[in-house]
């Protein structure tokens, strides 16, 4: 079974995923596979060079992200031109990982870590989807903790994604992740049986 992981910043989706995994679940992150499609001889970090200029690389050729952020964040349009490079060449990679997965382990349970997954339009490539949910509040609040942000930049960053609860309204299945951490492991381990019965 292969299911679509997602949820808000700062929701405990990474948590979640890990212990997913400690149970046996397989999984591909989206995250990783970014920073995967841009290292030196990767076809889609030469398209971004082709198009910002040899500026956004570093002298070993590594992509200098700080640079190129510089340019895509204050420019809308040099964003959607990034990412029409980047989210294809994410996507393709990380299927050809599931599908190696898939193919090793036809009863196992696949997980695609995806922060963007609604935003993205990925929902249908997925048997189903397993959202991580903290109120709205609580994101800011971890956010700021977590990244040492001050209120004001947390609920920007906040917005820039679906909202959580519209997340929470759409998922087939719901980890709320604003309790312990002992709270949040019964909710995955008695997740993990029901669908270890569907997939066998």
């Amino acid at each position: 079974m292969i299911i679509g992981l997602t949820g808000g910043i700062a929701s405990g989706k990474s948590t979640v995923g890990r212990m997913l995994v400690e149970l046996g679940a397989r999984l591909v992150d989206a995250d990783a596979v970014a920073r995967e499609i841009v290292r030196p001889g990767e076809p889609a970090l030469e398209a971004i060079a082709s198009l910002f200029g040899q500026a956004v690389l570093q002298r070993d050729g590594m992509l200098d992200r700080a640079a190129l952020g510089n340019i895509v964040f204050k420019d809308p349009d040099s964003l959607a031109k990034l990412e029409a490079i980047t989210h294809p060449a994410v996507r393709k990679r990380m299927w050809e990982q599931i599908h190696t997965y898939a193919e090793a382990e036809p009863e196992g349970l696949i997980i695609g870590d995806v922060p963007l997954l609604y935003e993205t339009k990925q929902v249908d490539l997925y048997e189903g989807i397993l959202v991580v949910y903290v109120p709205p509040e609580l994101q800011v609040e971890r956010l700021m903790k977590r990244n040492g942000m001050n209120e004001e930049e947390a609920r920007r960053r906040v917005s820039l994604q679906l909202d959580i609860e519209e997340k929470r309204s759409r998922a087939d299945w719901i980890i709320d992740n604003s309790g312990t951490t002992e709270e949040t492991q019964e909710q995955v381990l008695s997740l993990w049986n029901r669908l270890v019965r569907t997939s066998r």
